[in-house]
């Protein structure tokens, strides 16, 4: 009876999934408020990649809640697994409860944490013009550290330097949004800096500044929440 419920339920979804795939067909137009905004980001922000401009101008303040919802997880992960994570870090790391990675595996993350560096620099840097940004280089960011963990059990990661790091690059992103105010026309206004040549790479403003600021505050906050959940 069971499996034929769990077969039955399989069997719809199918058929909605399958409904859904035939009668798609692809927007030929923008709605009014997303042309609005393809034309406005590129003229009054300088920026080509309009959703970075949005997320990071526009919708600025959201953003800093974004990141201020992201703080308050990492702050209550450590605090439901702090005791854990002392216990751990008082285990010396040659203690024979850690099982070592091979040399393969060290070799190799060895290898790819530097191409991941570099990687999420060009994902934040780059923002303004292509695909990417703040959120997606710090997510880069925190899948390296999830790479030297796996590869090296017994690595230890250094909270208070990703703490101070974390709570600078937020300071500075609301002093940033401040700025805003003061010099240009509202809160993280990209504006208060030349635009520049557009297409350029040191162009949009302030906004590879705001880019940097948050894919290191969102590195840090997810790198802390990663290693807390490490057995």
């Amino acid at each position: 009876m069971r499996r034929a419920f769990n077969t039955l339920v399989v069997a719809l979804f199918a058929l909605l999934f399958a409904t859904i795939a035939v009668t798609y067909t692809e927007q030929q137009t923008l709605p009014q408020l997303a042309a609005s905004y393809v034309k406005l980001v590129p003229q009054e922000l300088g920026a080509p990649n309009v959703i970075t401009g949005i997320l990071l101008t526009y919708r600025g303040f959201d953003t800093l809640g974004e990141v201020a919802v992201l703080f308050m997880v990492a702050a209550g992960v450590g605090l439901v697994l702090g005791d854990s994570t002392r216990r751990r870090d008082a285990v010396p790391a040659k203690s024979e409860a850690i099982v070592p990675s091979t040399e393969l595996v060290r070799n190799g993350a060895a290898i790819l944490f530097p191409l991941i560096s570099i990687f999420a620099a060009y994902i934040i840097m780059n923002g303004h013009l292509s695909a990417g940004g703040g959120f997606q280089g710090g997510a880069i960011i925190a899948s390296g550290v999830m790479l030297l963990l796996v590869a090296n059990p017994e690595y230890l990661v250094d909270h208070d330097f990703l703490g101070v790091t974390e709570s600078l690059a937020g300071v500075l992103y609301v002093l940033a949004g401040i700025a805003g105010l003061i010099f240009a026309g509202g809160f993280l206004d990209s504006r208060m800096l030349p635009l520049g040549q557009f297409g350029a790479f040191f162009s949009a403003g302030a906004i590879p500044i705001i880019s940097v600021l948050l894919g290191v505050k969102v590195g840090c906050e997810l790198g802390v929440i990663i290693d807390r959940f490490r057995g």
